[in-house]
Parts: structure tokens; C-alpha cells; sequence
């Protein structure tokens, strides 16, 4: 695996995973040892991410994973399990940096009073990088409320990048029980961003 500056950085699995649990218990050390070696990882995640934006963001995937880490890293005694656990942590952290980002620029945009409006209105009007985060993030946040497990399962693959199998490992679900609620969650934002529910 290669560190933050370009170096060979000699890893395995059982050391990321000690590293997690002495950086969640507070040590600096650990801490600073576990960004070089999960920046990649952290850098690749951040950069699908940012890919799905459009251009002209102000965050660049830098910034994402640094004010990511630096929120993940204010979460002292929290035990890490794994290198997966960890990334989909990740993964909602930059997602909430990404929806505060979006609220930041609608609230600047409309005088400092974000305003809510019908999904239906968002729709017949063009959309800008913001407007569409936000609209996803309310949708997400509706899936949560009626299918928790399938807005899990969109918030880690879509936001975090994982792989089905990863997200069945770390939710404890059979592979195929992840593709359908992939599916399932898929077509149901599809309808709910089209206004077609």
C-alpha cells in the first residue's frame, strides 16, 4: 500500500485494525499512523464522491477526506472494529459534510433563509450541484424512515463506495439480501427524485 506522500507502507489487516482500537482510545500516535495508512483508501473514496458532483464544487477531494478525518478523529473512544466499519463511517461523515456544504451555499444564496419546497417544484426548475445533494439527502433520509436497512445499504455503496460484499460483511446480511435492497433502493429514489410516487 502506498502512504500519503507516494511511500511504500507495509500494512496488514490486523495492524489497521489495533490501530483503530488505540487511536479510538485516544492515541495520537495511533492516530497519526492509521491516516497514513487509510489516506488511500480515504483519498479513492472521497474522489468517487467528489466524481459524482459537478463541477465547480468548493470542496476537492482533499478537503473532503481532511475535514472528514478531522470529524472521525474527534470521536474518541469509539471501537473501531474494522477497516470496512471504519470506511463506512467514512462514508456518512463525508456524506453530512457534502448535505452541510449544500445547506451553507442555499442559506448564502437565499439571503440566509433556506427555504423548503415541494420535490415536485425542485424538479421542473434546473437543479444546481446543491440543490441536487440536498435533494438526495431528503430522499435518503425518507428511505431511512421506512426502510432503514436498504438506506443503509445506498448510503454506504453510493456514499462510501463499498463493494456488495463488503456491505454484507459489515451489516451481517447475505450478499444477495444487499443486491435486492440495492435494487429495490435504487428504483424507489429514482421514482422519488422523478416526483413519480
Amino acid at each position: 500500500m502506498r502512504g500519503s506522500e507516494g511511500t511504500t507502507v507495509d500494512t496488514s489487516p490486523g495492524e489497521v485494525t489495533e490501530l483503530l482500537w488505540l487511536a479510538g482510545n485516544g492515541n495520537q500516535d495511533a492516530q497519526d499512523r492509521l491516516f497514513q495508512l487509510i489516506y488511500p483508501a480515504l483519498r479513492k473514496l472521497a474522489a468517487g464522491r467528489m466524481a459524482r458532483e459537478k463541477p465547480g464544487h468548493t470542496l476537492s477531494p482533499t478537503a473532503l477526506v481532511a475535514e472528514a478525518y478531522f470529524r472521525i478523529a474527534e470521536q474518541l473512544g469509539v471501537p473501531w472494529k474494522n477497516r470496512t466499519q471504519f470506511l463506512a463511517f467514512a462514508a456518512v461523515t463525508m456524506r453530512r459534510i457534502l448535505v452541510d456544504c449544500a445547506r451553507k451555499k442555499a442559506s448564502e444564496r437565499n439571503g440566509g433563509g433556506y427555504q423548503r419546497i415541494p420535490l415536485d417544484q425542485a424538479l421542473a426548475r434546473p437543479r444546481d450541484a446543491f440543490e441536487e445533494v440536498l435533494a438526495i439527502h431528503e430522499c435518503l433520509e425518507e428511505l431511512e424512515r421506512e426502510n432503514p436497512r436498504q438506506a443503509k445499504v445506498v448510503e454506504m455503496r453510493f456514499f462510501g463506495g463499498l463493494s456488495n460484499p463488503e456491505i454484507a460483511q459489515h451489516e451481517g446480511i447475505s450478499l444477495s439480501t444487499v443486491e435486492a435492497d440495492w435494487r429495490f433502493a435504487r428504483a424507489w429514489l429514482r421514482l422519488e427524485l422523478e416526483g413519480g410516487k
